[in-house]
């Protein structure tokens, strides 16, 4: 009865210490932004679809759109890309934002996009946090420009608006 006892015990200190230190990768869903290594089959299955792997970063080059703005004195980088092969759930494009201020990056309370397609039709979508970027999945492949719009709540609890219109012609 002891060794079940001790053995319970020591399951859930090793559960809960690599909760505490953020080990996603033991709990089976890794982030694919991280810097944390991965090892063997989990490696090669997240290199494979992963938008931050440096093969996919490079071949994203090509097609990609960024552009900064100065929203209440934080420098907000908007950037556009097409959606890697196999990630279009969201859309054929992804939307990702960054936060900065004094170069420090900003973690945000919440943050909304809406994109208003060129003929009018417009979306609202959450943005999910993918290591210091925000980002959502929308279809842009249609001819015209599109206005891309964000409202993100700081940490004081203000709100901040603000947003381009892509592509940039």
């Amino acid at each position: 009865m002891k060794k079940i006892i001790l053995l319970a015990i020591s399951l859930l200190v090793s559960s809960s210490m690599a909760l505490a230190h953020g080990d996603e990768h033991h709990m089976g869903e890794h982030n694919p932004c991280s810097m944390q290594p991965m090892e063997g089959h989990h490696q090669m299955k997240a290199m494979k679809g992963n938008p931050c792997a440096m093969k996919s970063m490079a071949s994203m080059k090509k097609g990609t759109f960024l552009k900064k703005e100065v929203i209440d004195g934080y420098e907000v980088s908007f950037h556009v890309m097409k959606a890697p092969e196999g990630m279009e759930e969201g859309g054929t494009h992804h939307l990702m934002v960054k936060v900065e201020k004094n170069n420090t990056i900003i973690v945000l309370k919440a943050i909304n996009s809406k994109v208003t397609h060129p003929n009018d039709n417009s979306e609202s979508k959450m943005m999910m946090k993918m290591g210091d970027w925000y980002m959502a999945g929308y279809n842009l492949d249609h001819s015209g420009n599109h206005k891309i719009m964000i409202l993100f709540k700081t940490e004081d609890g203000l709100k901040h608006f603000g947003g381009i219109t892509y592509p940039n012609k």
